[in-house]
């Protein structure tokens, strides 16, 4: 049998991707941000119902006794832990890894770029996230747009107020090959028409936009407030350049219990889809019972943002071997 051993990425992209290593070190180094590891494996897991972990077993030596740990899908949980100790802003450039993820914008294993900074507001952060755009990658300037606003300019709906049968007929009608017998929770016919309907128009637009704002349902882990409207909305935001999905930024939740309760719906929820349970990272709740510092946070998918930056079309083309060719 010949092997093919070549990488997936051609030489020139593997060294423009060294250089924005770099560059992205230098940006944080001239603003007093340290760079940190933490564990790849982990007792924990994360517990959100759209997210599946890769499990390692750890055996001593002489013993017959696994322990199952899971390989991070983020660096979060460890960084808040270190927050939570007055380190300080901190960043990390992680490979992180999830399970079934594969396609051309999607890989099993990739690079994560992670970072908090105790200093900002969620709206600073985006600053700060717009100056690395523009200055590391050299993409274009983001603007910004209530997730309320680009449901009503897109697709005439108000999410706050409409009924889940109005939103799923919505649903049904813009994005074609749909069941009509289609079962899906009120986030789930959302999260469609974000993805079928708004963001390619996004893309066709060539318009970067922070959507800001998130029902409150989609909290995942940042802070519920009210908006101008006096809707309850999850303070967070996500970075769409390209109609792609590339980074995901909190006003990071620091309630311990509301945390926790937030974990066992979610565990809940992965055992009515016949998902196993996960297990709750009580580190990472004690560390916020211990105080944890008002901060924000963000993720950013590394892979897809060189792929922006490179007119690349498939996330393998910049990744030096590709999850099938490892």
């Amino acid at each position: 049998m010949a092997y093919n051993w070549q990488p997936s990425a051609d030489i020139a992209t593997i060294k423009r991707r060294a250089q924005y290593l770099a560059d992205v070190r230098r940006f944080f180094a001239e603003r007093d941000v340290l760079e940190v590891e933490t564990p790849i494996l982990s007792q924990a897991a994360p517990t959100a119902p759209y997210m599946d972990s890769f499990t390692s077993d750890f055996i001593p030596f002489g013993s017959s006794s696994r322990q199952t740990y899971y390989l991070h899908t983020s660096p979060e949980f460890a960084m808040k832990r270190l927050l939570a100790a007055n380190i300080g802003s901190i960043y990390q450039i992680a490979r992180v890894f999830r399970n079934g993820e594969q396609g051309r914008l999607h890989a099993p294993e990739f690079t994560m770029l992670e970072w908090y900074r105790p200093e900002l507001s969620l709206n600073q952060l985006m600053d700060e996230v717009n100056q690395l755009v523009q200055q590391v990658f050299g993409l274009n300037k983001i603007s910004r747009l209530s997730y309320r606003g680009v449901f009503e300019f897109y697709l005439k709906i108000n999410v706050f107020t409409c009924t889940d049968e109005q939103i799923k007929q919505c649903a049904l009608t813009r994005i074609d090959g749909l069941p009509s017998d289609l079962e899906l929770d009120r986030d789930g016919w959302l999260e469609l028409l974000l993805s079928h309907v708004i963001e390619p128009r996004l893309a066709a637009m060539n318009l970067p936009v922070f959507i800001y704002d998130f029902p409150a349902s989609q909290a995942q882990l940042a802070k519920i407030k009210k908006d101008e409207a006096s809707n309850d909305v999850a303070d967070r935001f996500e970075l769409y350049m390209g109609g792609v999905e590339i980074a995901n930024g909190y006003n990071e939740l620091l309630n311990a219990n509301e945390l926790l309760q937030r974990f066992s719906d979610n565990n809940e929820q992965r055992q009515q889809q016949a998902m196993p349970k996960m297990p709750i990272d009580y580190h990472l709740l004690a560390a916020m019972e211990s105080g944890m510092p008002v901060c924000s946070g963000v993720a950013l998918g590394f892979d897809r943002i060189i792929m922006l930056a490179l007119n690349k079309q498939e996330i393998r083309t910049v990744q030096c071997f590709a999850f099938n060719h490892a």
